[in-house]
C-alpha cells in the first residue's frame, strides 16, 4: 500500500524572493530615516526660535505697560533672558545690536546636532 505524504512548507525560490524584497524595503528606509532625523532637528530649531521671537513680543508688551517688568533688551542675546528656564542647552544666539522700539532678525544655532542648523528669530529692543 502507498501512502501519500504531503509536505507543506517553502521553496528556496520563495525563500529568496522573501529576502530580497526585505532588503529592498531596508535599502529604501533607511534614507528615510536619516531626512527625517535632520528634519527633526530643523523642527526644533524653528520651534526654539519661535519661542524666542514670541517671548521678545509678549516682553516688549510687558514692559511697555509697566517697565519694572519684563527685561531690557539692547542685542539679539538679550533675548535668551525673556524665556522663562532660559535657552535650552547647546543652543546660542548670533550677537546683534537690536535699537528700542525696533526689530532685528537674529539667528539661533543649534549645536545639538551635526551639521549644526540655524534658524531666524525676530528680537524687539526695549530698554
Amino acid at each position: 500500500m502507498k501512502t501519500n505524504i504531503k509536505q507543506a512548507g517553502f521553496t528556496l525560490i520563495e525563500l529568496v524572493m522573501v529576502i530580497v524584497i526585505l532588503g529592498v524595503l531596508a535599502a529604501v528606509a533607511i534614507p528615510k530615516y536619516v531626512d527625517m532625523k535632520a528634519d527633526a532637528a530643523a523642527a526644533a530649531t524653528q520651534g526654539v526660535a519661535g519661542t524666542l521671537s514670541s517671548a521678545a513680543a509678549v516682553n516688549y508688551a510687558a514692559r511697555s505697560a509697566n517697565a519694572a517688568k519684563g527685561v531690557a533688551i539692547a542685542n539679539c542675546t538679550d533675548v535668551a533672558n525673556a524665556l522663562q528656564g532660559g535657552l535650552p542647552a547647546g543652543y546660542t544666539i548670533t550677537g546683534a545690536a537690536v535699537a528700542a522700539g525696533a526689530t532685528t532678525a537674529c539667528t539661533l544655532n543649534n549645536a545639538n546636532v551635526s551639521p549644526a542648523v540655524t534658524s531666524s528669530f525676530t528680537a524687539i529692543g526695549i530698554l
